[in-house]
């Protein structure tokens, strides 16, 4: 009887949060295509740019800060952003994203620490990058979901909001403000 109780629970605990991941509304790029100013990836990530940011937990507690300096480049319709993070304990570490424009509005993104690509939508002055990341916490690699929001502000400034989650549950956020160097 224990066993059938357990299971009516863990079956119940599935199903309100199906349900309530079902109600949940869900923001697309195009809620964005009137925003202005208008994000151009070419435009905007070419040069020089400096960001600053956090990692908070999933109850707000800041966890650890960082900034990053991204080279970024364009040939064509394949871009490179270069970055160099370095954490507020003295780590650093390099990431290196190769971006590809597949469409329109539509671009893929691959990195050594990034499983598979990460997919990219941009509409109006709003990009939406969804990845699996491969982090390492102590001696262990998680493959992490990020569901990665950027915001342009201004020609300079961009604001990021990326929420992390593993089998559903959320993990926690990170929170970045990218600055553009004047060329």
């Amino acid at each position: 009887m224990k066993a059938v109780l357990k299971r009516l629970q863990i079956s119940g605990l599935l199903a309100v949060t199906l349900l309530l991941t079902a109600c949940g509304a869900t923001m697309k790029p195009a809620d964005y295509a009137a925003e202005q100013p208008a994000l151009n990836m070419q435009t905007y990530f070419n040069g020089t740019v400096d960001a600053w940011g956090m990692f908070q937990d999933r109850s707000g507690k800041v966890i650890k800060r960082f900034t990053v300096v991204m080279h970024c480049s364009w040939d064509g319709d394949t871009g490179v952003l270069d970055e160099d993070f370095t954490y507020s304990d003295g780590s650093k570490q390099k990431r290196v994203w190769t971006l590809k424009k597949v469409g329109e509005n539509r671009f893929i993104g691959t990195a050594a620490d990034v499983v598979g690509e990460a997919v990219g939508e941009v509409g109006g002055n709003a990009l939406n990058w969804k990845y699996v990341l491969a982090l390492p916490v102590g001696d262990a690699i998680y493959h992490v979901n990020f569901d990665d929001w950027m915001y342009q502000m201004d020609d300079q400034v961009m604001l990021n909001r990326a929420v992390m989650s593993k089998f559903g549950f959320r993990l926690g956020e990170v929170t970045l403000s990218f600055r553009k160097r004047p060329d």
